[in-house]
Parts: C-alpha cells; sequence; structure tokens
C-alpha cells in the first residue's frame, strides 16, 4: 500500500500567557504549551492508524491539524504528497482538504440543533454546489437509519444514532481520509460496538482511510492496522496491534496495558499508575515520563530518546531492550 498521510516532526505550541498587564504586576514572563513535540508517523492508505494516550497527550491537537483547524507550529503534514501547511498552489490545498473528513467526540454538540438532519448531511456538498437530490436518504440508509430520519431533527434521535448522522455527513462529500476524535467515548458499550463495525463495514466497502483518535486500548486493538502511542505530546512508541499487545515495549506502553480492565483478568493484582502527567508548560528533561517510570537511569533525566526500530516496533525509549 502506498502512504497516504505523512506526518514529520510536527510541533504545535500554544501561547498560554496572562494578559500584559497581568504579568508586569506579577513580574512574568510568557507562558508557552507545548501539546505536541516533533512527531513523526505515516498512515497507509485503506488502513486504521490510532492514536492512543492520556488526556492532555495531544491526540485531538494532531488531529485537528491534520485537517486543517489549526496550524503546526513547526514540522510538515502531507496528505496525498501535498504539504497542507506549505504549499500556495491554493486549488491543490482545496483538493486534498475536500478528501478530509472529521467525526467529533460529542454527537451532541457536533450538530446543529436548529438544522434537520437532512440540511446537516447535504451541507458538505451543497457548498461546493454539487448535486443534492436524495443524498441525504442515501447515506442514512447506509449508516443503518431510515430515509425518513432526513425530516427531523438532531433531539429525536438518541446518542448512537446522532453519531451515525455524523458519519453520514462525513461521507457526503465522498472523503477518501476520516479523523475520528474519540467517536464512540460518548456511547454506551453497545452502542460502542454497533457505531465501530459500522465504521469498519464503511472502511471496507468504500476503501476509505481512518486516524482513530482514543484513549481506549480495546477499540485499537480490533480496529487499528497501526498503532502510536503518545505521552504528553511525544510519540513514545508505534507497532502493530499485535506486537503492542503482546510484548509492548516503552514502560508507558506497559502501564496503560496493565491499567486495562481485561475479560481474563478476575483476580489480578496490578499495581496502580504512578504519578501524574506532569505540567506540559514546565515538561521535564530528557524522556518525558522518567519522574513516573520504574525503571528510569540517569541518562533518561538527561537525553531525550530518538524513535528508533526494536524488533517490529519503533520506540523511543533508552532502555527498551
Amino acid at each position: 500500500m502506498s502512504v497516504y498521510v505523512s506526518v514529520k516532526d510536527l510541533t504545535r505550541v500554544f501561547d498560554v500567557s496572562k494578559p500584559w498587564l497581568n504579568r508586569l504586576l506579577e513580574r512574568r514572563g510568557k507562558a508557552f504549551l507545548t501539546a505536541v513535540s516533533e512527531v513523526d508517523f505515516e498512515v497507509e492508505e485503506r488502513s486504521t492508524y490510532a492514536l492512543v494516550g492520556e488526556s492532555g497527550s495531544g491526540k485531538s491537537t494532531i488531529g485537528r491539524m491534520l485537517v486543517g483547524l489549526l496550524n503546526p507550529s513547526g514540522g510538515d503534514v502531507e496528505v496525498e504528497g501535498v504539504n497542507l501547511a506549505k504549499e500556495r498552489d491554493d486549488e491543490k490545498v482545496a483538493r486534498v482538504r475536500g478528501n478530509i473528513q472529521m467525526i467529533f467526540q460529542d454527537p451532541y454538540a457536533s450538530l446543529n440543533p436548529r438544522w434537520r438532519v437532512r440540511d446537516i448531511i447535504e451541507e458538505p456538498v451543497a457548498a461546493k454546489g454539487g448535486q443534492t437530490k436524495g443524498l441525504a436518504e442515501r447515506l442514512l440508509q447506509q449508516v443503518g437509519l431510515h430515509p425518513s430520519d432526513a425530516g427531523k431533527y438532531p433531539h429525536e434521535f438518541s446518542g448512537g444514532q446522532r453519531q451515525r448522522i455524523c458519519i453520514a455527513r462525513a461521507l457526503a462529500s465522498e472523503p477518501r481520509l476520516i479523523v475520528c476524535d474519540e467517536p464512540t467515548s460518548a456511547l454506551d458499550v453497545s452502542v460502542q460496538a454497533q457505531v465501530l463495525n459500522l465504521m469498519s463495514d464503511l472502511k471496507d466497502d468504500l476503501g476509505l482511510t481512518y486516524l482513530l483518535i482514543t484513549h481506549d486500548l480495546t477499540v485499537v486493538r480490533h480496529m487499528a492496522d497501526r498503532i502510536g502511542v503518545l505521552y504528553l505530546g511525544r510519540l513514545v512508541e508505534e507497532a502493530a496491534p499485535a506486537d503492542l499487545f503482546t510484548a509492548p515495549k516503552h514502560p508507558y506502553t506497559q502501564m496503560l496495558l496493565d491499567a486495562a480492565p481485561q475479560m481474563d483478568g478476575f483476580g489480578r493484582e496490578v499495581p496502580p499508575p504512578q504519578g501524574e502527567i506532569p505540567d506540559p508548560i514546565d515538561p521535564p528533561s530528557g524522556c518525558a515520563f522518567h519522574p513516573r517510570c520504574p525503571i528510569a537511569e540517569d541518562v533518561c533525566k538527561r537525553d531525550r530518546p530518538a524513535m528508533r526500530h526494536v524488533g517490529g516496533s519503533r520506540v523511543a525509549c533508552h532502555l527498551a531492550e
């Protein structure tokens, strides 16, 4: 398969400083939060790449930079070989961005309550002047709803049905890449399975490429072809699901897997995760995970580990072996 998305040295820094007068009175300088720091990964065409990590690890920020809602502070985002941040040909950028859609985390907040479902689904196509006759009805049927639902308002649906409407809207412009930002976290378990099965079927039927953003390891185990683990804005491990779940290389990945619920884990004794995520405004030196790492050595506190290949995985850890 060919590479569809290529992310290189991707960095995003936010200015979180207090107003100028407050800084003057308190004698403080500017404050900057590094949400994403030098992240590299590739997504193959017609595959699912999952980004996992704790809250605040930078997953959603990467997704928003990929679809163009945020501009990178550094690095490159290439889709179909086009650098979306640096390409000067507006027509080329518009063509590539027309092939990207996003499914947001909260189906209650991402649908306009004053619009009928038909208008919500048809909007991406109507904005380009495309043909919309019968489009909403066809897509609703494709995602498991009834065509007559096109005349209803979002408040008339359950959470799982609303997420299906969001998926139908994402499919309306016939995208090749869909960024899914925690698409099932607001749903109960039984509905989660239905939505994930729907997404998997659509991927096979339509040849879609997914960037799946989630904190739920049970989701990525069955959905992803490749998994990237983020910690404090840094990619610390990348592997295929079989390798990641059977032989995790990074201590943080091991901690995540130990903390995840398991069907056969009744009565197991696992120590709880130690410590909290450090302040991203003032991150630790060296490896960002070293304050919580049970095997950290002096080199971990001093030098930031580079991503390197260990077996079938890429891992940023001095002691991965």
